[in-house]
């Protein structure tokens, strides 16, 4: 029993850290992006890719220790997110959704295929993980003591730039964009920012979750990862770092502990179900929050 509360916290510490990068892009700046998961893909690769062992088969040997992968996936993450950004940093509302979507199944369709790269659809396995020497259980409690400094820090330097001018700045600009223009302000700069620092943190929570399973496949970086981090999102409360954290604790609760009713409560002919299942149950869920309580568990106090 604790081994898997220890597994659980540490996976939803991980995806709290994707939920609050969203919640800099959307939350306070106001920028729809439907592509959450490409992000998340491309940091798990990049941690993979760069810190497995030497080997033929694959086009990148480097075996970068494991602080380091975690650093050089961040950069990675940022390149193509700068990348991404300047191709769509004059679309707006659904077009941006559209690009970001579409974005983000390229990214998964190119690992899928560069199977010189990314290991095609077997993957990569063997990623060295940190605390390994500790054995089992002290290897999940240093994971999982590392993923919840790394959460604390991440949410701290949040907290500090959303109160800065910057971040004053960013929810203007979510509210009327032509009135900061009007001011003199960046709107380019400030939307490109943002975005590229909110898929960094989408990239730091794929390579933390590929350096504590040791593996990364396509199927890890499926479209309902972004269904699940939105929905994290908009129950705990847009706008809110504290309501994106605690609104990833919930869903992925009820993600996890939906899952394992079904394995026991429905004969094995129906198992195969069950992700409709717990899809459903999630966007019920997801559906009473809008309707019920708009701003989420912790609605959005001064959009902070």
């Amino acid at each position: 029993m604790l081994s898997y509360l220890i597994f659980f916290v540490t996976v939803a510490s991980i995806l709290s850290i994707a939920t609050l990068g969203l919640n800099l892009q959307w939350g306070v700046s106001g920028q729809f992006n439907a592509g959450v998961v490409g992000f998340v893909a491309v940091g798990g690769y990049g941690m993979a890719i760069l810190t497995m062992p030497v080997s033929e088969q694959l086009l990148v040997r480097l075996h970068l220790p494991f602080g380091v992968g975690l650093a050089a996936s961040l950069v990675v993450c940022a390149l193509v997110a700068l990348l991404v950004a300047l191709a769509t940093l004059r679309l707006r509302s659904d077009y941006l959704a559209i690009a970001t979507f579409g974005i983000a199944t390229s990214i998964q369709l190119l690992a899928n295929n560069l199977e010189p790269l990314t290991g095609g659809s077997r993957g990569l396995v063997g990623i060295p993980r940190p605390f390994e020497g500790l054995g089992p259980r002290g290897f999940a409690l240093g994971y999982l003591a590392m993923v919840l400094v790394l959460l604390g820090a991440v949410y701290a330097g949040l907290q500090a730039l959303l109160n800065s001018p910057w971040g004053r700045v960013q929810r203007a600009l979510r509210e009327d964009e032509t009135v900061c223009a009007a001011l003199g302000k960046n709107v380019v700069r400030f939307r490109l920012t943002a975005f590229v620092l909110g898929a960094m943190l989408m990239g730091l929570s794929g390579a933390l979750y590929a350096g504590f399973v040791g593996t990364t496949s396509p199927s890890e970086f499926m479209p309902i990862m972004t269904f699940q981090i939105w929905a994290m999102l908009i129950v705990g409360g847009s706008g809110n770092n504290r309501g994106a954290i605690a609104g990833t604790f919930v869903i992925w609760g009820l993600w996890t502990f939906s899952g394992i009713a079904i394995v026991s409560l429905l004969p094995p002919t129906l198992q195969a179900q069950g992700g409709a299942v717990q899809a459903i149950l999630i966007g019920s869920i997801l559906v009473a929050t809008l309707l019920l309580r708009p701003r989420g568990l912790l609605g959005a106090r001064h959009a902070t």
